[in-house]
């Protein structure tokens, strides 16, 4: 949402929300809309806290939301510095810059183990919102001028609304000097991108806006942190580049391979589990907390799953298959039950990163602990859609329901039609890779489709200390469309309820080519999935 969407002025109605707080001089108090809303409210108004000294405190950086588990009356506001602060708050309010309220952000951290960096995250969990309506809110925490922006709670019900998504995305920015080959000697080696990203990963961010969708899913490898020189100069990155959407809408991540930085908590995991602020789960602990979620929103269930917990490939900076015991499996049957079970659910979709089908070669590959542990719960429960990453290049599958019985557990295809597809048949997984990797593998398609699924893996390299992945190659009957033609991009998903109980509702996807600056797209296929209203 934008100031010209609305009709309103964001400069005036920031300037009323600070008077209404009684920040920066504007009012003396607003104690009576404070006081009064309720356990998350600050009892007082703050007065003005600029600092004395502004160059010794750390601004709002890398704004972003995420939703909470009922995406039309929950919301969370997060961002990040380098050193504590004090009194972390958001101000919310509506869109003339009327207060509602002050919420406490809390305050969680982590050490970065390769730089001793500590890293703070503040999040503002905001709840009893309402449903599809448009908030003006500012965050702030002492000393730091407030960072403004505004969001869009979710409808409620059957409604229509767009979503996006991609993966693989890694950061347009410089980080480390160049390297030249052994025996070449240049006097000023001049910087370059040291975490696989491209000046793509900043077109896809652009062209998302274009859209401006209700939430964006980010099929994992997020910034590839773990490879790069400095690793918290990388999150900074990223987020400098994608608060420039995700302030505006949430975006709702999945833990890909690249997420496992060395050191950084017990498996890895710790800057993306401090940095975002998802919906609580069963069966988590303070190791695995935030690596699956779901989430509601409309006649849609999202549910995001942290695939290296099942996957045979050795991807990350430590080896952690397993890591939950069961955990994940565990809760993922039961939250796919309960949302096929309830008839205000219309749509299942899965998020998550490594996939089940690719038809790249010489890349990653698909992954047989996939196939084992999650596509069958995708069969039993009727999942309608599943979006990754992992492979960077855009494919989709024709709808897939059960498995040959073979070493690789192929997929098989319910049904060929690639234009409208009835998902009660099977499950369509789409592959989107294309966020802005400097790496793609577009190039790599085999001729005609085939698959190297992953299969095991073998002793760790005494050099690497990394477990080479055994492949088995398959034919692919499964694959439906591949776009070889150009390297980024992203998917765009527009649900319609439907007009009749027991009717059906639709989801007209567009898969968006960005091939230039400033998001600039084109469409290349559009195709709609159909199933029956659950109502």
């Amino acid at each position: 949402m934008t100031a010209q969407d609305t009709g309103f002025n964001l400069e005036l109605s920031r300037r009323k929300l600070l008077a209404a707080a009684g920040i920066g001089g504007g009012a003396v108090v607003a104690a009576s809309l404070i006081g009064t809303a309720g356990a998350q409210t600050a009892p007082t108004a703050p007065t003005s806290r600029r600092s004395p000294d502004p160059v010794a405190t750390p601004p709002v950086a890398g704004l972003h939301l995420q939703f909470g588990s009922d995406a039309s009356s929950e919301m969370v506001v997060s961002w990040h510095t380098l050193q504590p602060v004090r009194s972390a708050r958001v101000m919310l309010g509506r869109l003339d810059g009327e207060l509602e309220r002050v919420i406490e952000a809390k305050e969680t951290s982590y050490t970065d183990a390769k730089s001793g960096q500590v890293v703070y995250a503040y999040h503002a969990k905001i709840d009893r919102l309402r449903a599809d309506a448009a908030y003006l809110y500012g965050a702030s925490h002492d000393g730091a001028e407030p960072e403004f922006s505004t969001f869009r709670t979710s409808p409620r019900g059957r409604a229509q609304f767009t979503f996006t998504s991609f993966g693989d995305q890694g950061t347009p920015t410089l980080g480390k000097k160049y390297l030249p080959p052994e025996g070449v000697t240049i006097a000023n080696p001049p910087y370059v991108n040291d975490n696989l990203g491209s000046p793509a990963a900043g077109d896809t961010t652009l062209g998302v806006e274009r859209l401006q969708p209700l939430f964006h899913l980010f099929n994992g490898d997020l910034c590839y942190a773990n490879i790069a020189n400095d690793r918290v100069r990388t999150w900074w990155d990223f987020w400098e580049n994608n608060s420039r959407s995700a302030r505006k809408r949430p975006w709702m991540p999945s833990a890909g391979n690249h997420e496992n930085e060395l050191g950084n908590g017990p498996i890895g995991y710790q800057a993306y589990q401090t940095y975002f602020s998802v919906p609580e789960s069963a069966g988590q602990t303070d190791v695995t907390r935030g690596l699956w979620y779901a989430f509601t929103a409309g006649s849609v269930r999202v549910i995001s799953i942290a695939n290296d917990d099942v996957a045979y490939q050795d991807g990350g900076n430590s080896y952690v298959r397993g890591y939950s015991s069961g955990a994940q499996k565990a809760w993922l049957e039961k939250e796919l039950s309960a949302a096929r079970s309830d008839h205000d659910v219309d749509w299942v979709i899965v998020c998550m990163h490594q996939v089940a089908v690719s038809t790249a070669d010489k890349f990653n590959g698909a992954d047989l602990g996939i196939r084992e542990e999650w596509v069958p719960f995708f069969d039993k429960y009727g999942v309608d859609l599943v979006v990754c990453g992992h492979e960077h290049h855009y494919e989709r599958s024709h709808p897939i329901r059960g498995q040959e019985s073979n070493a690789t557990l192929t997929p098989v295809a319910a049904a060929t039609a690639t234009d409208a597809i009835d998902t009660t048949k099977g499950t369509v997984h789409m592959v989107i890779g294309g966020g802005g990797t400097s790496v793609p593998s577009n190039a790599l398609f085999f001729d005609p489709p085939q698959c190297r699924v992953i299969t095991s893996v073998g002793a760790p390299d005494p050099a690497t200390g990394k477990r080479p992945p055994v492949y088995v190659k398959e034919q692919a009957p499964w694959s439906a469309v591949r776009n070889a033609a150009h390297s980024y991009g992203f998917a765009a998903f527009t649900v319609d309820p439907g007009s009749d109980p027991g009717g059906f509702t639709t989801i007209k996807v567009t898969y968006c080519d960005v091939v230039g600056p400033n998001g600039q797209l084109a469409p290349f296929e559009t195709f709609t999935l159909r199933r029956p209203r659950r109502d």
